[in-house]
């Protein structure tokens, strides 16, 4: 009776993945060509044709590179079943190396080779706090929300989140943060404030799953924010819509400091937009959140010692100098001691080594809402 309704689980999960379609790479026998799968943006893509490919080949003769690009993601759902299906199977889903979002639940259920320094020696050099974060993921680029301030005015920037809401009022007006549903760089600012006041299980419990009984500790959090409305730009609880305000707020010379997404900043210094002037650096107890991008390598991969060979050379100094200088701007997973002096001379200040999560989705949705009740034009 077991061995038939084994049976029947594998049929029924493989008819599911065959008629989800077939988005990824066709199924092929172990080679030197690795099939790399994103789920994500073009700017994703592009990161990896247009520069991580070439350079790669070029270090490593004898490997080629096929990519693969599900724009935006849309179908996550589908590849999970696809390769859950294949794995059921002992078949081969066609993907060697996964760059997308749906990383983490692939590795949560068992089906990415775990993300060891055996699997991808250079693992080693990467902050254990960011790999742990990734459910069997292998993290390679990240971005995190830095405090940017203007230097000419701003001699000495808070170190500590303590630090930044006594100079908040301290300088009334000269400090925003966009309203947290418009944009990750304002919701940061709040959720960091909301953690102050929670113990680390706490946070550790909001970043991992729905948890609305949790939720109650943020009263205190909201309320520092509320306080907060006098003294930040505008002085009457309004804030700028999103990330780019904020920047434009502090290009401008509106403000002298804000909370910022680190590829963004470095996008604007690098377009001319950017004074000069303005320079961005981390706060501590607690941080700024942030986050890193995760690689998988499916346990399905008939290529997966060639997909270890492109995961590993990605995070070699090589692979993250071009994740750093290239058109991306992403912030590098190893340390920036490890970088091009050139490279790693724009993240000045700057702790890869432990960045610290977002909620999960459903506990930030919530504290977006939460935040619109409790603090605006209070």
């Amino acid at each position: 009776m077991l061995k038939k309704k084994y049976a029947s689980a594998l049929v029924a999960a493989t008819l599911v993945a065959l008629s989800l379609g077939a988005s990824l790479p066709t199924s092929q026998a172990a080679t030197n060509t690795i099939q790399v799968y994103i789920s994500g943006d073009t700017n994703v893509q592009d990161l990896w044709v247009s520069t991580l490919v070439p350079a790669f080949k070029a270090s490593n003769p004898g490997y080629d590179v096929n990519v693969t690009l599900d724009l935006h993601g849309v179908h996550d759902a589908q590849e999970t079943a696809k390769i859950t299906a294949a794995f059921a199977t002992r078949k081969d889903a066609g993907a060697d190396l996964i760059d997308g979002g749906f990383v983490q639940q692939l590795g949560s259920a068992g089906l990415l080779y775990k993300a060891t320094s055996a699997l991808v020696p250079n693992l080693s050099t990467v902050g254990r706090a960011v790999v742990s974060i990734g459910k069997g993921g292998i993290p390679y680029r990240a971005s995190a929300v830095l405090l940017a301030y203007n230097s000419t005015n701003v001699k000495t920037p808070p170190k500590t989140l303590d630090e930044l809401l006594v100079w908040i009022k301290a300088h009334p007006g000269k400090f925003t943060y966009n309203v947290p549903s418009g944009g990750g760089s304002g919701f940061a600012f709040v959720q960091t404030v909301v953690d102050k006041y929670l113990t680390t299980a706490d946070r550790n419990a909001l970043v991992q799953g729905a948890n609305k009984s949790l939720q109650t500790k943020w009263a205190t959090g909201l309320e520092t924010l509320r306080s907060l409305n006098a003294y930040t730009y505008g002085k009457n609880g309004t804030y700028p819509a999103n990330n780019a305000e904020t920047l434009k707020d502090l290009a401008t010379g509106l403000v002298d400091m804000g909370s910022v997404w680190s590829d963004q900043f470095a996008s604007a210094t690098k377009a001319g937009t950017m004074p000069a002037n303005i320079k961005v650096t981390q706060i501590a107890n607690p941080q700024f959140t942030g986050g890193a991008a995760y690689l998988g390598i499916p346990r399905t991969s008939k290529n997966y010692k060639a997909a270890q060979v492109l995961a590993n050379w990605v995070l070699s100094p090589e692979g993250q100098n071009l994740i750093v200088a290239g058109t991306m701007n992403g912030m590098p997973v190893i340390p920036v001691t490890m970088l091009d002096p050139k490279v790693a001379a724009g993240l000045t200040g700057v702790d890869v080594a432990n960045l610290r999560p977002a909620y999960f989705s459903a506990n930030g949705n919530d504290l977006k809402s939460a935040w619109a009740l409790a603090v605006p034009g209070k």
